[in-house]
């Protein structure tokens, strides 16, 4: 007898989450015969939101518009967990799907868990060991995997993190990361710099991209990055251009364009739309950021990553050589900037178009996977094989 028509809740919040679901979500539509699909919205990220969801026509459900200004961490969580409480107990989903690491993804899967309603948890698996850093993310993903009845790990290496910590193993599949994913999918339109962008893409100059907004850098870690940034701008004014998307947290602003807002070869633009974005990376030299998610994106291009972090919970690319740790001190980042630019070897050894996190086929095996958990399937579909 086939079994009954589930119902899948998939509840984020933020541009990162949206686009690692994005994918997901479609993959999901296209199986009507298995699920039935609801989309709940957070809120957090709005105007960042808002534009993914119209790049990858996504429709919400629900929309809980959590965010206020000058929100805190506790504040988020208090009306995160009210606003979903009430949709959960309306909709009554078969399983509730949440996304990484963020305090709305623990905060909805601690909300199913106290209804009884089991979670999958997708990038299942990431760790830095450090629980201060990155903060809160750190504990955020650690909780949610102790509540998660399913597991997708992006990696063999957080596969088996999940394993050593206690696990089954039978609740845990390996399906490459779905921001990859998404990444080919968008990498693959065709695009045009025009308009307010039109500038961004220079002739004849070596562009160097930068992304900074993580919690852990505020304050004189990303002051250090932005002087060094600065240093190197000052130094080549005719053969670089740098390209800065500003966060909107104004602890972000304020260091920013206090020291980079007055140099000719800086472009400090508001934060850009995914489409553009994935392809302002597409014509980078090298990227330099603090970010998790374009940590796993840029090595699908080939492209050098320099980390301003002094850990990583995608520890994948440094082994393979497209990423390196480089730290918030001025001086190692203007040394490391220095070289790549300067050593055609050295650029020539991390560029490799080498990606260990996916296939872009993760969403793919998610569903596949979903549907053989719901007895739809008798065989296991195959996991991803990590490099």
């Amino acid at each position: 007898m086939k079994a009954k028509r589930k119902k899948l809740m998939f509840a984020f919040g933020t541009r990162p989450e949206a686009i690692k679901m994005a994918p997901v979500i479609e993959e999901a539509l296209g199986a009507k015969d298995c699920f039935e699909t609801k989309v709940v919205l957070t809120g957090q990220h709005r105007e960042m939101l808002d534009q993914v969801l119209l790049a990858f026509k996504i429709k919400a459900d629900y929309d809980l518009k959590i965010m206020r200004p000058n929100q805190t961490l506790s504040g988020i969580a208090e009306r995160c967990l009210n606003s979903i409480d009430k949709v959960l107990v309306k909709e009554r989903p078969d399983l509730v799907l949440v996304q990484g690491d963020t305090s709305t993804a623990f905060i909805i899967a601690l909300a199913a868990f106290y209804l009884r309603i089991p979670v999958a948890h997708v990038e299942a698996g990431l760790r830095t060991h450090n629980k201060y850093n990155p903060f809160p993310e750190e504990m955020n993903r650690r909780l949610i995997s102790q509540v998660a009845e399913i597991h997708f790990p992006p990696t063999a290496w957080a596969f088996n993190l999940l394993a050593k910590e206690g696990i089954t193993k039978e609740t845990i599949f390996l399906t490459g990361n779905t921001v990859i994913d998404a990444f080919l999918e968008v990498a693959s339109r065709k695009f045009i710099f025009e308009g307010k962008n039109k500038d961004l893409v220079p002739k004849g100059k070596k562009l160097i991209v930068v992304t900074t907004h993580r919690r852990e850098s505020f304050g004189e870690p990303m002051q250090n990055v932005c002087k060094a940034l600065r240093r190197v701008a000052l130094e080549r004014p005719h053969d670089i251009q740098i390209v800065l998307p500003v966060h909107k947290n104004p602890k972000v602003r304020e260091v920013v364009f206090a020291e980079l807002g007055d140099i000719r070869n800086v472009k400090l633009v508001e934060p850009m739309d995914y489409v553009p974005f994935v392809h302002l990376m597409k014509h980078a030299y090298l990227i330099l950021t603090d970010s998790g998610g374009v940590q796993e994106e840029a090595p699908s291009l080939g492209k050098p990553v320099l980390v301003v972090r002094d850990n990583t919970e995608r520890p994948e690319a440094v082994k393979a050589g497209t990423v390196k740790l480089v730290g918030t001190k001025e001086v190692r980042v203007f040394k490391e900037l220095s070289l790549l630019l300067d050593d055609q070897a050295a650029y020539q050894k991390m560029s490799k178009a080498v990606n260990p996190y996916g296939d872009g086929r993760a969403s793919k095996r998610m569903i596949a996977f979903l549907k053989y958990w719901f007895g739809f399937e008798n065989k296991k579909p195959e996991a991803f094989i990590s490099a």
